[in-house]
């Protein structure tokens, strides 16, 4: 099989991920079209076609990474891909708001298999020293999408607003046929089937949540129906962690979790989107509502956050390797709680784009630029390649969780008939207030981060144990006492002097020359690299103001021929690494 051409991958993968993340937030612009086309639709009702997509798409990120691990990732993309695509021509077609609620949720089944399968072809792609910057540009892709969906959907709705579901269709055929030419799949393990009971559980739990803070402003925090909403939830996401403690192939991967930088990634994006996607919604209520604006206009004037998204965003790789993730983020959720603080300060009922709306804009646009891409990145970093497929699900569906909140939690703050008039300019404010507040929340969860970042502190996720496998790539003991292949490495690094020192070898034992030792941090950033000479031996010298004793650094060998092999080892000293290459046309091993 070939090797995938890095820049054509990262251009059909971030394709991909550019339509399933502008179908999250490209609707908000066309809100008052679709309204007026279906009369009597409330703020209430009109949220489900936001939130119908997202809790299906929170719900089956989950899954989709897993399914990837069983049927192939690539497969999973094109099929996803596929499905994303016809739900989109269904949606311009619907008859009915219910109607086009369903075709988004079939649509979010598309977009939930392209997103975490997309990150996953890409990492595959591209060598360990080349990844993280790969993954910037991909999720910068993705951040830009978001941002740029109120101003393109305004652009789109003045033909119609059934042209905001209607542009996915080219792209995505574009993107089909190309897929099929140049992506190949992980060399990872295959898994069981995943556990549908546990993505259904997660579908009810999240959506029943949101329908209970949906129904809020009429009902009533202690309503029947409010109340009912929120047993359910209890229920459904309970069922989702019982299961997932015991299932073979579980809806969502627990012991990626236990790492401390991932799961504390997750909760930084569960806040910060809860203030993204809450603010899409209530500024274009703002400006159609309040100001009086077009949605073609009001669409245009949140072109400014956007733009500079699509310039920190490509700086939001370099950055976090730099300076960590956690520091990146804490600036960036700072940045973004100052934009709608702001608007509390400067904007009233009389329209003030240049001194009012634009500052906020470009504060907003600057934290959106730095906080997705660092956040994203943390999986390639963090995690071992057998996990990335369901890190990178669990981080998207932070995303989603937190978008789904966002705009149920706004509903609820601002009331679900609220329409943006200036008699309602205290209900628009209070939506700002909402959006601040996430941040904040983000922000405290960003300098926790920071911390666990200097700590390094890694559980059992195999940081000890890796084995590389024949056609199944590179595996891992998977932190539950599970070993999935044959070979055990000790974690062996002369840490007094911060220097790795390791021999390489192929599966009869013989040196391997001119293999390539990259050492990595936590953080994703290169710390050395080296050659090994003809007796397979390498030897790397690390800066110890960057890493020293306790902490953890990830080797990654790569050689012609042979599959590439990961290990995330202690520098806590000891014998030199001994790592065993298998060669590409060797057996899998059992």
């Amino acid at each position: 099989m070939s090797t995938a051409r890095p820049g054509a991958v990262l251009l059909v993968t971030s394709a991909a991920a550019f339509l399933s993340s502008l179908d999250l937030f490209i609707v908000n612009i066309a809100f008052p079209d679709i309204r007026a086309n279906f009369p009597g639709t409330d703020l209430g009702e009109m949220s489900w076609i936001l939130n119908g997509y997202t809790v299906v798409f929170a719900a089956f990120l989950a899954l989709a990474g897993r399914l990837a691990d069983r049927f192939g990732h690539k497969q999973v993309f094109l099929a996803g891909l596929a499905v994303f695509t016809l739900a989109s021509a269904a949606c311009a077609a619907a008859p009915g708001v219910w109607l086009l609620v369903a075709a988004r949720a079939i649509q979010a089944v598309g977009a939930a298999l392209v997103m975490p399968t997309s990150l996953s072809l890409l990492l595959a792609a591209y060598p360990a020293e080349r990844r993280t910057r790969a993954v910037g540009a991909w999720a910068s892709i993705g951040a830009v999408a978001a941002a740029l969906g109120p101003p393109l959907g305004g652009l789109l709705v003045e033909l119609s607003w059934h042209w905001v579901f209607l542009v996915n269709v080219p792209v995505g055929v574009v993107a089909f046929v190309a897929g099929r030419r140049v992506l190949r799949d992980p060399e990872v393990a295959r898994t069981g089937m995943p556990d549908l009971l546990g993505a259904l559980g997660i579908v009810v739990g999240v959506g029943a949540l949101a329908f209970a803070l949906v129904r809020t402003p009429d009902s009533g925090w202690g309503g029947p129906e409010v109340l009912a909403g929120f047993a359910v939830a209890v229920v459904g996401l309970v069922l989702v962690v019982l299961r997932s403690r015991r299932h073979p192939v579980p809806a969502l991967d627990l012991a990626v979790l236990r790492v401390p930088v991932v799961a504390l990634a997750a909760l930084v994006m569960v806040a910060f989107t809860t203030g993204f996607a809450g603010m899409l919604v209530v500024n274009v209520l703002y400006m159609t509502g309040t100001w009086g604006w077009s949605p073609q206009a009001a669409g245009l004037g949140l072109a400014a956050g956007p733009l500079v998204v699509v310039v920190v965003s490509r700086l939001a790789g370099h950055l976090s390797g730099r300076f960590g993730i956690g520091p990146v983020a804490f600036v960036g959720t700072l940045a973004f709680a100052a934009g709608p603080v702001w608007w509390l300060l400067n904007l009233g009922v009389t329209p003030d784009y240049l001194g009012g709306m634009l500052p906020g804009q470009l504060l907003t646009g600057l934290g959106v630029g730095l906080i997705l891409p660092t956040l994203s990145s943390v999986v390639g970093s963090a995690l071992p390649a057998p996990r990335w497929g369901s890190g990178s699900s669990l981080i998207n569906t932070a995303r989603q969780v937190g978008s789904v909140l966002g705009v149920a939690l706004l509903v609820s703050v601002i009331g679900a008939h609220t329409t943006g008039l200036p008699s309602e300019f205290g209900s628009v404010r209070a939506g700002w207030g909402l959006l601040a507040g996430a941040a904040l929340v983000a922000a405290v969860l960003a300098l926790g981060l920071s911390v666990v970042e200097r700590r390094r502190v890694v559980p059992a996720l195999g940081a000890a144990t890796v084995v590389v496998g024949g056609q199944d790539g590179v595996r891992a003991d998977d932190g539950d006492g599970v070993r999935t292949g044959a070979a055990e490495v000790p974690a062996v690094v002369d840490s007094r002097s911060a220097v790795v020192r390791g021999v390489v070898r192929d599966g009869s034992g013989l040196a391997v020359p001119g293999a390539v030792a990259t050492m990595i941090d936590a953080a994703g950033a290169q710390l050395a690299r080296a050659g090994t000479d003809a007796g397979g031996g390498f030897t790397a010298r690390l800066d110890p103001a960057r890493v020293g004793p306790g902490e953890h650094v990830i080797v990654l060998v790569s050689a012609p021929e042979h599959h590439p092999r990961v290990d995330r080892v202690p520098l806590d000293g000891g014998l030199a690494l001994d790592l065993a290459l298998v060669r590409r046309d060797a057996a899998a091993v059992a």
